[in-house]
C-alpha cells in the first residue's frame, strides 16, 4: 500500500528542490514567511519547556519537530476557516492567529488560554484523543449548510486513528461530503506505542479508501509540500468536493509531554537521520540565496523578545484556582456539582 501513497515532498533534507513546478512560487516573502513562523513557535516551544521546568506552567506536550507540519498547513487556511487542535498543535494555532500570551496561560490553568482572538475560529486544544475530529465534521457540515466557502480543519496524531472518533468523523464528512481537512501529523509515537504496534496498516493516508475520502501522503518535515497539499485540500473541500485526509509523516524529537521519559521506550539511535524542518528550510534558503544572516538575526531577536513579553503578560495573572473546575462545564450547574464545590471550599477553609 506505500507504493499507492508514496511520501510526496517538494525539497530533500539537504535543501534542493525536487519539484521545479513550484520554483516560481518560492520567491523570496514567501518563503520567509514560512521561516518566520516556524522559528516563532519553535521559540514559544522551547520557552514553554523552560517554563515547566522552572515550575511557572504546568505540564507541556512539546512539539519541536512538527514546525514544518503545524506551519505549513496553518498557512494554507482562510481567514473564516476553523481550526480543531490537539494539546500539541499551539503551533498552528499561533500560526493561525492565536494569541501568545493567552496561549502560555492555557498551560497555566486560567480559562482565558481557551479564549481566542475576536473574529479567529479556534476551538480549545482537545487533550482527549481523536474528541475534536467529530466536531470538525459538524462544523464543516454546518458551513455547508449556511453556503459558505469555510472549512474546518481537523489535527490529530497517529494514536487518533485507533480511536471510534476518528472513524466516525470520516464516515459523516464521507456521508455528507463536509469541507473538512483531516491532517495527521505521523509522528510515529502514540506516547509510548510506536506506529507498528499502533496498527497493522502500513500507511494512515489508505485509511481513507473505506470512506471514500481522498488521501494523500506527505513529507511532514518539508513546510512546501505541506502548505501545497493542504491548499490543495482547502480548494476541493471550498468548490464543493467533500474532505481529504492528509498523513503528515514527521517526528517528535523530544518527550510526549514533560512528565514522560522517552528513552525508556525509544531506541538510543532512533530518529537520528530525521533533518529537522527548520535545518532544512535554512538549506534551502542557503541553497537558493533567499538567506541573508543579518535579516535573520534581526528577526530572531524580535521573535524572542515577543515571546519574553507574552510571558510577561502571561505572569500578571493571578494563580488560576482550583474551583474555577466547577464553574465553566455548565451553564446552569447541577446540584451534584455545586455540591461538589462546596465540599471542596470548606475544605480548603479548614486547612
Amino acid at each position: 500500500m506505500e507504493d499507492k501513497f508514496p511520501i510526496k515532498r517538494i525539497i530533500d533534507d539537504q535543501g534542493n528542490l525536487l519539484e521545479e513546478s513550484f520554483k516560481d512560487q518560492l520567491n523570496d516573502q514567501f518563503v520567509k514567511r514560512f521561516y518566520y513562523h516556524m522559528y516563532r513557535i519553535r521559540t514559544f516551544d522551547r520557552k514553554a519547556k523552560n517554563l515547566q521546568r522552572q515550575g511557572r506552567i504546568g505540564t507541556y506536550p512539546p512539539f519541536e519537530g512538527q514546525e514544518a507540519a503545524q506551519v505549513g498547513s496553518a498557512l494554507a487556511l482562510g481567514p473564516g476557516d476553523w481550526m480543531f487542535p490537539t494539546y500539541r498543535d499551539h503551533g498552528a494555532m499561533l500560526t493561525f492567529g492565536a494569541d501568545m500570551s493567552r496561549t502560555f496561560l492555557y498551560w497555566n490553568g486560567r480559562v482565558e488560554g481557551c479564549v481566542p482572538p475576536d473574529g479567529k475560529n479556534i476551538f480549545p486544544a482537545a487533550v482527549p484523543i481523536a474528541t475534536q475530529i467529530p466536531h470538525a465534521a459538524g462544523v464543516a457540515w454546518a458551513e455547508k449548510k449556511k453556503g459558505t466557502r469555510n472549512l474546518a480543519i481537523a489535527y490529530f496524531g497517529d494514536g487518533a486513528t485507533s480511536e471510534g472518533d476518528f472513524h466516525e468523523g470520516l464516515n459523516f464528512a464521507s456521508v455528507f461530503q463536509t469541507p473538512t481537512i483531516f491532517f495527521n501529523q505521523n509522528n510515529r509515537y502514540a506516547i509510548s506505542v510506536p506506529i507498528e504496534k499502533q496498527m497493522n496498516s502500513e500507511t494512515i493516508a489508505q485509511k481513507g479508501i473505506a470512506y471514500g475520502i481522498p488521501s494523500v501522503r506527505i513529507d511532514g518535515n518539508d513546510c512546501f509540500s505541506v502548505y501545497f497539499e493542504t491548499l490543495s485540500a482547502a480548494e476541493r473541500a471550498r468548490n464543493g468536493d467533500g474532505p481529504t485526509l492528509i498523513e503528515a509523516v514527521t517526528w517528535r524529537t523530544g518527550a510526549h509531554t514533560t512528565a514522560d521519559d522517552p528513552t525508556k521506550y525509544r531506541p538510543d539511535n532512533q530518529g537520528i537521520d530525521v533533518v529537522e524542518p527548520i535545518i532544512r528550510l535554512e538549506r534551502f534558503m542557503k541553497n537558493y540565496e533567499f538567506w541573508d544572516e543579518k535579516e535573520m538575526e534581526e528577526m530572531h531577536v524580535l521573535i524572542e523578545d515577543e515571546v519574553e513579553r507574552a510571558v510577561q503578560e502571561m505572569e500578571k495573572y493571578p494563580k488560576a484556582k482550583v474551583e474555577d473546575l466547577f464553574d465553566h462545564v455548565f451553564a446552569n450547574p447541577p446540584q451534584q456539582l455545586l455540591a461538589q464545590k462546596e465540599s471542596y471550599l470548606e475544605h480548603i477553609k479548614g486547612e
